[in-house]
């Protein structure tokens, strides 16, 4: 496959080098600019760009060629260029979710640091939002994290009553995995005393009580938000979409993910594209148990038209380790309150051929599809998933994809690599959450060897980096620095051996993450 992307880069070389005869927009040198073709650094004299796409790149005296009389020549006194990054998993449309939400992270990306602080910034976010509470008729906040949290424990419906017992409140845990709803909430959802857990989701309980405390976790969070999503018009889809795009852009992304796609949200990204809205690449991934229909429909398109195109399908099999609803083959260090101390978190699907027969209607459709599975019980229903996929429809080039993989044991890796399923890394995690899973989820020896990309790379496999926006801010350069230091909020090193090169952590934002697109 290296020697099939190096021949790509030499061929794109040397068509840039035919098109001599077109003046630049501009040429950029004198930098470290970095082409990111290769195994070790390659380093380069000049680009010259035109209509945003790039015609020529090499020595300086040879780009000078491309010069135009409007050229613009930009010195880049010493700092570097890269290519664009890509998106290797992300929710565009969420992170533009979040940021038009109370921000209700703890540092260094917010505030929110305890209880007190979360109900402060959900009354500051009310006061200047009542245009739009008054229009859609909810109080939303993003990224509280009782693991960061002072009290260790989330907000409930009692402290979101702080805040209003008139309109309905959620706040969304950062993992995007939980919630926490209001009463008022609550009632609209039909969530009380006699409400039993939805296959799937859990909604927790006042201690000695079978009322809701106001948390849901998974399906149980995800039906009435989803429901509360759909109520949104398209003035508010496409200035939530043009936020995540502007989200994106200011990181560097120049492709980014709709990961768990709805059709809303596709309809959304092809009317911003049909109307030129688009700065860079969106590649949807819609929900394949919930958008079934759609896809039959629509299928999967090969090239972007206007920047966008359904590029396959998502399927989500557990939830978050953060939120300690990840699936887990052995138990959580701390289970979460009412839970035993065998409890290893729970698949969602609690039927293993349900999960199975929607890996196979991807195969039979040529649809590829990436899966969420987070915990390594999850990773193995995926992988026995795939194989059987594999054996009723044939290993063709699908480049399936494990989102997360977090918890992926070196013998899944080696299956990963049989089976042509690629893993995304959510590396991040040893900075945000590092400590969290050492000392309350995964224990040490599991939480060093969180999303374990230098024994992937050791095995031969090349593998992707991403941020999982709006879980984490899309930001480029802690995904790079997570990836390299793997260092912990406190400073700690989780899991010294799992650390990768520079190169390699770039490698895996670029030319690596182009590959599972395409």
């Amino acid at each position: 496959m290296k020697k099939i992307l190096a021949l790509a880069a030499i061929l794109a070389f040397a068509a840039c080098r035919r098109e001599t005869a077109v003046p630049a927009d501009a040429i950029y040198f004198n930098g470290d600019i970095l082409t990111m073709a290769g195994d070790a650094p390659a380093y380069i004299q000049a680009v010259a760009v035109k209509d945003g796409k790039i015609l020529f790149a090499g020595p300086k005296p040879e780009a000078e060629k491309f010069h135009g009389e409007k050229t613009v020549m930009n010195d880049l006194k010493g700092k570097t260029i890269l290519p664009g990054f890509i998106d290797a998993h992300g929710h565009v449309w969420n992170a533009g979710f979040q940021a038009v939400s109370a921000n209700l992270l703890p540092a260094p990306d917010g505030q929110g640091n305890d209880v007190a602080a979360v109900i402060s910034l959900l009354n500051e976010w009310k006061a200047k939002n009542e245009k739009a509470i008054g229009k859609y008729g909810w109080i939303v906040g993003f990224g509280y994290d009782d693991a960061q949290l002072k009290e260790k424990l989330p907000p409930t419906a009692d402290d979101l009553d702080k805040v209003s017992i008139t309109v309905p409140v959620i706040i969304i845990h950062q993992s995007g995995h939980l919630a926490v709803m209001n009463h008022k909430a609550l009632q609209m959802a039909g969530y009380n005393k006699d409400s039993k857990d939805p296959a799937g989701g859990v909604i927790r309980r006042k201690e000695g009580s079978s009322e809701p405390n106001g948390v849901l976790e998974e399906m149980a969070m995800f039906t009435p938000l989803f429901k509360m999503m759909g109520s949104l018009d398209h003035q508010a889809n496409e200035k939530i979409a043009q936020a995540g795009l502007e989200s994106y852009m200011r990181f560097g992304f120049t492709t980014a993910q709709e990961g768990r796609a709805t059709s809303d949200a596709c309809d959304t990204w092809q009317k911003l594209a049909k109307e030129n809205k688009l700065a860079i690449d969106v590649a949807a991934y819609p929900d394949i148990q919930t958008q079934m229909s759609y896809m039959k429909e629509n299928g999967v398109q090969k090239k972007y038209t206007d920047h966008f195109r359904i590029a396959g399908v998502k399927l989500s099999l557990d939830g978050s380790p953060q939120g300690k609803t990840a699936w887990l083959t052995k138990p959580y260090i701390v289970p979460p309150p009412g839970q035993p101390k065998t409890y290893t978190g729970y698949p969602a699907f609690p039927k293993q051929s349900d999960a199975a027969a929607l890996v196979d209607s991807a195969y039979a459709n040529n649809w590829q599809i990436l899966a969420h599975c987070n915990g390594d019980a999850a990773i193995d229903e995926y992988i026995s998933a795939v194989r059987h996929a594999a054996e009723l429809y044939g290993k063709k080039d699908r480049r399936s994809v494990a989102i997360h993989a977090q918890t992926a044991r070196p013998d899944q890796l080696d299956a990963m690599k049989s089976l042509g399923i690629m893993p995304s890394f959510f590396g991040m995690h040893t900075y945000y959450w590092g400590d969290w899973h050492r000392d309350e989820t995964l224990g040490k020896e599991r939480a060093y060897r969180i999303s374990p990309a230098a024994t992937a790379l050791k095995k031969g496999m090349i593998f992707t980096q991403h941020h999982d926006a709006p879980v984490a801010l899309p930001n480029s350069i802690m995904i790079l620095y997570a990836a390299v230091n793997r260092t912990s909020r406190s400073g700690q090193v989780i899991g010294a051996d799992e650390r990768i090169s520079a190169y390699d952590a770039l490698r895996s934002i670029t030319i690596w993450a182009a590959y599972p697109i395409f």
